[in-house]
């Protein structure tokens, strides 16, 4: 009779601080893998709590509340496999990012993460202690080794569990989506192997919180680095992985392998991702946007429609006698395209009453930025009240090029909840807008077809804001903006990288000046997906007072 392990995974997507809801959705998993006759069930890092809990974690009464649920887990689940959890766990006056394993009906075994990572989005220095380099536990008829998330980017945490007996790997991950991080994941997880000589199973978390998105693809590797399992990305699975003990020691049995989408439909997704768990997560139900006729909104409405459903997204074009009959034409056809509502307010009436309010201090100066300000913080003021109102959250729609170099309004477009778009350079913009028109997924909630027209993504940026306004009047072109961004954000490069990639020197100061001054603004932003490892927020944290400027 061929010996076997069942692992069922649970690639599950929790809520930060709801402990009896993620405690049931670890107890469906555990009650799906007692009925397929699992071993062992698994659930991701910190998957009790959620993750990234931050300082949530360190509160002594949350502590307590997450014992307290993790006991209960326990008993409810003392009749069947056992269950492996990510939870904070304490020990003395030391707070620990554990592994537990539940198994007849009590905490069984606990594994402390040794390496904690201190970079981009994670700050577990400041708040977990170091474990221990440990050993395995014992599940059935074999013996596990799970190095938590950042342990399986080291050598010494696996060899320990291999040198102490780990006859497989099971590493649980809350590792949210970048662009490149699957790519980086599976080379690390096969470098383990190939060390260890031992197959191992690497689980993690989907759905969104906050600006992140937790993207899944857990997958299972046999010795040597073969692919024998892939999950989907993106989506809630519960699913079982098979191991078969042979002469040289435990092997995968290859199963499922789901394909993996293009960069593009990653980041699309993330975006809807993001906004539909943020939305849900919060108690949203439906959102709003100003509709400008625009690229960067009409993005923001398809990706809104594709999370929530055309019912509840809103549309507001508020236009001003700047706005031209193009810009109301699109995005009228937009909002029809998309099939959610479109509501007509105009500000020239309100811009006049401001004027006229303002005029005696205003008296004997000339018009300038000021009065185009004027209309963004009107526009902000009336969204604003529509969402009060009404209940629906207001979206923002600033790419990245723009929250950058700060060619926002604060207090004006920049008002709102949520920015879907806010790790997007504007040429990724344009981009993203062809390939939604040429695709479409079931995951999506709106229409198939062309749901941004042409015309929006041809003519040439402009906010509209005085007459024959362009972008390109304030601001280098985009590619060469972006280009030049991506350098001195994106990958923290100087003057001197700008201007060996063929930019004028002046020009690249120019910008670096207006990121600096911008921290204000970024400061005071809505929260957005997180597409790459340089989006504003946690991944570049600069202080808000800062003269200092590359001196090359």
């Amino acid at each position: 009779m061929v010996d076997r392990f069942r692992i069922t995974l649970g690639q599950l997507n929790p809520t930060v601080g709801d402990l009896a809801g993620n405690s049931a959705l670890a107890k469906a998993a555990w009650d799906a893998g007692r009925e397929a006759g699992a071993d062992l069930v698994a659930l991701p890092e910190m998957f009790i709590t959620g993750y990234n809990a931050q300082d949530l974690w360190m509160r002594q009464a949350f502590q307590l509340d997450v014992a307290r649920h993790v006991e209960t887990l326990a008993k409810d689940c003392a009749e069947g496999p056992a269950l492996a959890i990510g939870a904070p766990w304490v020990e003395g006056a030391k707070l620990y990012n554990g592994y537990l394993i539940l198994k007849g009906g009590r905490i069984a075994s606990q594994v402390l993460k040794h390496h904690l990572p201190n970079d981009t989005v994670f700050d577990e220095v400041r708040i977990f202690d170091a474990g221990p380099l440990g050993g395995p536990y014992s599940v059935g008829n074999s013996r596990v080794g799970s190095p938590i998330c950042e342990d399986a980017w080291h050598e010494d945490v696996a060899e320990t569990l291999a040198e102490t007996g780990a006859e497989f790997l099971l590493v649980p991950n809350g590792s949210p989506y970048d662009r490149k991080k699957f790519e980086v994941r599976l080379n690390h997880m096969v470098a383990r192997v190939v060390e260890t000589g031992l197959p191992l199973v690497y689980l993690n978390m989907v759905g969104g919180q906050d600006d992140q998105v937790f993207d899944g693809g857990s997958f299972a590797l046999s010795p040597g680095g073969a692919l024998a399992v892939q999950l989907p990305v993106f989506e809630e699975r519960v699913a079982h992985v098979d191991l078969e003990r042979t002469p040289d020691g435990w092997r995968v049995v290859e199963s499922e392998k789901a394909p993996r989408p293009d960069a593009w439909e990653q980041d699309y997704r993330v975006m809807v991702t993001s906004l539909r768990d943020y939305c849900r997560k919060t108690g949203f139900g439906k959102v709003l946007l100003g509709l400008s006729g625009g690229v960067d909104s009409a993005l923001v409405a398809a990706i809104a429609v594709d999370a929530l459903g055309a019912e509840n997204v809103r549309c507001v074009m508020l236009p001003s006698e700047y706005t031209s009959q193009v810009s109301l034409e699109d995005a009228e056809a937009v909002a029809k395209a998309l099939g959610c509502r479109y509501d007509y307010v105009p500000i020239s009436g309100p811009r006049a009453a401001v004027t006229e309010t303002l005029s005696p201090l205003f008296n004997g100066t000339e018009p300038d930025l000021t009065e185009e300000n004027i209309q963004s913080r009107l526009r902000g003021l009336l969204l604003m009240a529509l969402s009060n109102k009404f209940g629906e959250m207001l979206l923002t729609t600033g790419n990245k090029s723009e929250v950058a170099v700060g060619y926002a309004t604060i207090y004006g477009d920049m008002a709102g909840g949520y920015n879907p778009i806010k790790d997007l350079y504007k040429t990724r913009v344009f981009e993203t807008c062809r390939w939604r028109n040429a695709n479409h997924r079931d995951w999506m909630k709106g229409p198939g077809g062309e749901v941004i027209p042409q015309r929006v993504i041809d003519k040439p940026p402009s906010a509209e804001l005085r007459a024959d306004q362009k972008d390109s009047d304030s601001l280098p072109d985009y590619p060469d903006l972006d280009a030049m961004l991506e350098i001195l954000v994106d990958k923290a490069g100087s003057i001197e990288d700008c201007v060996a990639a063929g930019f004028d020197r002046d020009v690249a100061k120019t910008v670096e000046h207006l990121i600096y001054i911008s921290e204000y603004k970024r400061f005071q932003s809505a929260p957005g997906a997180r597409l790459t490892e340089g989006a504003f927020w946690l991944d570049r944290r600069y202080p808000i007072v800062n003269r200092w400027r590359d001196p090359s």
